[in-house]
């Protein structure tokens, strides 16, 4: 029976018997901060089991994607090692909420798995808490199992609770006897237990008896309305029934390691040695859900997970050989063959393989960048209980991006050990180190404004009315001078000072006879304080006195121009380019507006004109800007964004364009949105892995740059002696000739080039068969270099070519080597990398085709003398 054949029947079964089938949630719990992903099917009605929400039925059954691979559900070491553990999994589940209870759950249970699915009756034992009579007795009455069969067991294995307080019960499981001889025959319970963990025993089924509320005390009060809530997994499940060891055996998984087989081009070993390909067919499985439930790789967070997982699949491809991304073709697969039961997988296909590969590339460049490294700290052949050091493990880490586990993984293969706790030691350093600077630097700052001030109000309350108002009629309640300068503490402040990404407001104080141009508007021990130079007699008093403080209001209106333009832009990058888009930092300025947001490549020039266009439409429409104060579970409750790292209190401050857009927010927005005017994305460029940046501008300065921009239009036309209407025209002109007058010339180089390959072919050395070109060349280009390189290992038959070449402030060198040879242990990679480390320098590759740097170009000449003998010293290893 098919794993699908399976699901249908069980979701079926239960719906026939009253429940309602509830779709799968999304591996990201909606609104629950105590889970980084849904590791079990009750985790949707989590809720409903706390009596906070009513669905409005009684019974639900599911079968719910599922991620362990954080907290105590942390199985991601074990995965590709064992027969049951995965990232990934699908669980089965059966669910009451105050309707049934023990007697139907374990008649559901006994009659699905030995009526629909047809299991031998003798081969299932159950196992229940050892203080509930009640389900023991089921299991003989309705079940019609042997007490025999029926095992007691303690906490650890029969009773689960929801947290240290909240909903609890008794548990009971059912397990399957996989024994080949004496199966179905009564046991003792210590070898029953014994067996279990050996593995002749498996679990298939949790049954949860939520009876009981635990207090803080320990206490246990009955439910008014217990409930239950059940697991299946369906991995193991199909493993039973297709009368398989192992999980990885199933159809879930069989056509995902033959495409990896396929990809890789090496036999699968379904033992020990198999384990790279059984975690390739896992963990494609978890970045295919990740990446269509909006998680996106980055270093934090639920990103942080993917990541890791993406990477140790790309390192145990390496591991295999390959050097190309081979788990973006897993993935596919696993769209391919569960996109009809998880539809999402097919609509975000482009996105889940783009990601894929993207991640994968970035990280093989990673790998290859630090193998030079790893290899002059772990040679191969080491010393029995070689360790490497772990100040070397953290650079490698720190410079080169390894994680420590791949450093692990590779010296364990060379019969190295790391020193861990060398590696943590050095990590924990530079963070202290990052601290302390960080520390250092805000305390400089603070600390020289933290002193010196006239309390003219000591404990008086400072109370923020920028949100009301720009001009406030106030006291000074405190003051302080140095250096001509002066800061001042106001009784109501209208200044913003400047957090979420909002710069602070400027303007000016002015009182009897003086006058303040506030410049700065800073956090100091406590109060906001605004500073600036002061013209006139500043009054000498020990009390409070009145000034009139008034925020610049075409500055403070421009930056509200800016900070609602980017709750737009963000509502907008989101609607074109996914969910996954989340804001990673901002800039809100009076001049500009910076976005910075999670998405994995360049945006195209159509994608940036959509954005564009939503946003300015969001503008004409004239929405509403609302703001509200309410409670943070009721704001997030009703969709609105929340910037991670950020931290909320229990009530938050809501602004709504609505229709279009809801964030938590302290900064000042405008009334509407028409008030913005114009919107003009400037440019979109990447500021990490998985980072992008917008610059955009609005109102006047929107207009101010349409306006250059047709001047710019007009004197180009006016350059090329054209008419504006017909600019364009006349640079396709241009640019016409201009491609015929480089076809000419690289006509010349041809011909040129064509005697060159002739002279190099002509003085090659001879090594064992084979010829080697190891030369400096003149080239301008590097796509000259390759095409030299190209020309040469057609013209050799059999033969390696290395070229050096200075172009752009640069020498660069090249290798090529023939199919054949790469048959006989020459690659262009590894024999690149050894003529590069002559100079100084590296580089990487493929096994055909390799490129790279000099670290001393005095040095290249000998270098390259030294390729023949490379290529000897290759072909006897190989030999």
């Amino acid at each position: 029976m098919t794993a699908a054949e399976i699901r249908r029947r069980f979701l079926q079964y239960f719906e026939r018997n009253g429940h309602e089938i509830r779709s799968s949630s999304s591996l990201v719990p909606a609104d629950d901060p105590t889970l980084l992903f849904t590791n079990a099917g009750m985790v949707q009605f989590k809720r409903v089991f706390l009596g906070e929400e009513d669905l409005g039925i009684r019974r639900a059954t599911t079968s719910q994607k599922c991620l362990r691979v954080s907290g105590k559900h942390n199985d991601l070491e074990e995965v590709g090692r064992t027969a049951r553990h995965h990232t990934f999994f699908e669980m089965l589940g059966n669910f009451s909420f105050g309707d049934y209870f023990k007697r139907d759950a374990v008649r559901f249970a006994w009659e699905f798995m030995t009526e629909e699915l047809g299991l031998e009756k003798k081969k299932l034992y159950a196992t229940v808490h050892y203080t509930d009579d009640e389900a023991a007795e089921l299991w003989e009455e309705v079940a019609g199992l042997p007490k025999a069969r029926i095992y007691r067991l303690g906490d650890k294995d029969n009773f689960w609770q929801m947290g240290d307080t909240g909903p609890c019960g008794p548990c009971s499981e059912l397990h399957y006897d996989l024994r080949a001889k004496g199966a179905g025959t009564d046991l003792p319970e210590d070898e029953f237990v014994e067996r279990g963990e050996a593995g002749e025993f498996l679990e298939l089924w949790n049954l949860v008896f939520m009876q009981f509320d635990r207090s803080a005390d320990g206490e246990m009060t009955p439910l008014p309305r217990p409930s239950i809530d059940t697991g299946a997994g369906l991995e193991r499940i199909a493993s039973v029934l297709q009368g398989v060891r192992s999980n990885y055996e199933t159809d879930l998984f069989r056509s995902l390691i033959e495409r990896a087989v396929e990809v890789v081009g090496r036999e699968y070993d379904p033992g020990e040695g198999g384990v790279s390909y059984r975690v390739l067919a896992d963990h494609a499985r978890a970045v295919a859900f990740l990446l269509a439930d909006g998680v996106f790789p980055t270093n934090e967070g639920r990103g942080y997970v993917l990541r890791r997982i993406l990477r140790r699949a790309v390192r145990h491809a390496w591991l295999l050989g390959r050097r190309e991304p081979t788990l973006v073709e897993v993935v596919d697969e696993v769209i391919t063959r569960m996109g009809d039961v998880y539809p999402e997988l097919v609509q975000r296909r482009e996105h889940l393989v783009r990601a894929t590969r993207m991640e994968e590339e970035r990280f093989l460049s990673t790998i290859d960048a630090g193998m030079e490294r790893f290899d002059a700290l772990a040679p191969a052949g080491g010393e029995a209980g070689a360790v490497i050091a772990g100040a070397d493990a953290f650079r490698l880490y720190d410079t080169f991006g390894f994680p420590l586990d791949l450093t692990q993984l590779m010296g364990e293969e060379r019969g190295y050990e790391v020193d861990t706790e060398g590696f943590e030691a050095a990590l924990e350093e530079q963070r202290e180190r990052s601290r302390l600077d960080r520390a250092q630097s805000e305390r400089d700052v603070t600390d020289s404004l933290a002193q010196g001030w006239e309390e003219l109000d000591p404990g008086a309350e400072q109370e923020f009315v920028g949100y009301e108002t720009t001009l406030a009629e106030t006291d000074v309640t405190a003051f302080r001078r140095e250096d001509g300068r002066v800061a001042l503490e106001l009784r109501r402040n209208p200044f913003y000072v400047e957090s979420g990404g909002q710069i602070s407001d400027a303007g000016t104080v002015e009182g009897d006879g003086w006058r303040m141009v506030v410049d700065d508007v800073r956090r100091v021990a406590g109060r906001v304080a605004v500073i600036g130079d002061v013209e006139g007699d500043f009054p000498e008093t020990d009390r409070p006195f009145q000034v009139r403080a008034e925020v610049a209001q075409p500055r403070r209106h421009d930056t509200e121009r800016n900070h609602t333009a980017t709750h737009l832009l963000h509502a907008a990058l989101r609607s074109v380019l996914g969910k996954h888009v989340v804001q990673r930092g901002s800039l809100v300025a009076p001049d500009r507006l910076r976005f910075d947001f999670s998405h994995p490549e360049p945006m195209t020039a159509a994608e940036i004109r959509e954005v564009e266009e939503q946003v300015n439409r969001a503008i004409l429409e004239d929405h509403a800007v609302r703001v509200r104060f309410m409670p943070h579970d009721d704001a997030i409750a009703e969709g609105a964004m929340a910037l991670f790292g950020e931290k909320y209190g229990d009530v938050v401050r809501t602004i709504t364009v609505p229709g279009v857009s809801m964030e938590l927010c302290g900064g000042t927005h405008l009334r509407h949105t028409s008030e913005i005017g114009l919107f003009r994305i400037v440019s979109e460029t990447g500021v990490g892995a998985g980072v992008r940046r917008i610059e955009a501008v609005t109102g006047p300065e929107a207009f101010h740059r349409a306006v250059e921009q047709e001047d710019a239009l007009l004197r180009a036309a006016a350059m090329l002696k054209s008419p504006p209407d017909m600019l364009l025209h006349r640079i396709e002109q241009l640019a016409e000739e201009n491609r015929e007058l480089e076809r000419q010339l690289r006509e010349v180089r041809r011909e040129g080039a064509a005697d060159l390959v002739g002279e190099l072919v002509d003085t090659a050395a001879s090594v064992d068969g084979a010829r080697v070109v190891a030369r400096e060349v003149s080239v301008t280009t590097q796509d000259e270099l390759r095409a030299l390189g190209d020309r040469l290992r057609e013209r050799l038959g059999s033969g390696a070519v290395v070229l050096a070449a200075s172009y752009d402030d640069k020498t660069a060198l090249f290798a090529m080597v023939t199919d054949d040879l790469i048959g006989r242990g020459v690659r262009a990679d590894e024999l690149l990398r050894k003529v590069a480390s002559l100079t100084g320098g590296s580089g990487g590759g493929r096994p055909h085709m390799a490129q790279g740097g000099v670290g001393d170009p005095s040095r290249v000449s000998d270098a390259l003398a030294q390729a023949p003998a490379i290529v000897q010293e290759l072909l006897g290893k190989s030999g």
